[in-house]
């Protein structure tokens, strides 16, 4: 499969990557440009490990093909800087392994943004795209509701 040179707007920098046709989001992330914090899990959408956001949305990357995120605005989690969902994490305890950390906190970011007055059915419907073995979800709800709180 022939490789080509394409351009990606990730974490506030244009970085030139090669990429296959075929190659997802993630491998190009993580693999071409050594952002690791999105996570390879199940590799077929069902755990949320490789959520980043494009254009503000969560997206899980192993399901969005390299050249599809062309001029689209990419955040991984290594693009937030002290955010306040971040440290509410740390303060509520809500992570175990955190294997799966990096995707919780990218989608809470992107909840909190797209809904600011979030409810919780809103809330419970957003986590339930993300998986955990380690732990119950309490803490990252309780994390999500002390950062909406405080806006």
């Amino acid at each position: 499969m022939k490789s080509q040179i394409i351009e990606l707007y990730v974490n506030g920098d244009l970085r030139t990557v090669t990429v296959r046709s075929a190659d997802t989001l993630l491998y190009a992330i993580r693999g071409k440009l050594g952002l690791t914090g999105a996570k390879p899990g199940c590799l077929n959408g069902d755990c949320g490990a490789c959520t980043v956001n494009v254009d503000d949305w969560p997206m899980k990357s192993c399901l969005m093909l390299a050249v599809e995120a062309i001029g689209k605005n990419i955040t991984t989690i290594e693009g937030l800087k002290k955010t306040p969902i971040q440290q509410a994490f740390v303060d509520n305890f809500a992570f175990q392994c955190g294997y799966c950390t990096p995707g919780f906190i990218m989608n809470c970011h992107s909840l909190i943004h797209q809904h600011p007055d979030a409810d919780d059915k809103t809330i419970k419907e957003w986590l339930g795209s993300n998986i955990c073995r380690c732990t119950g979800y309490a803490e990252i709800e309780k994390a999500v509701k002390t950062v909406l709180e405080n806006q």
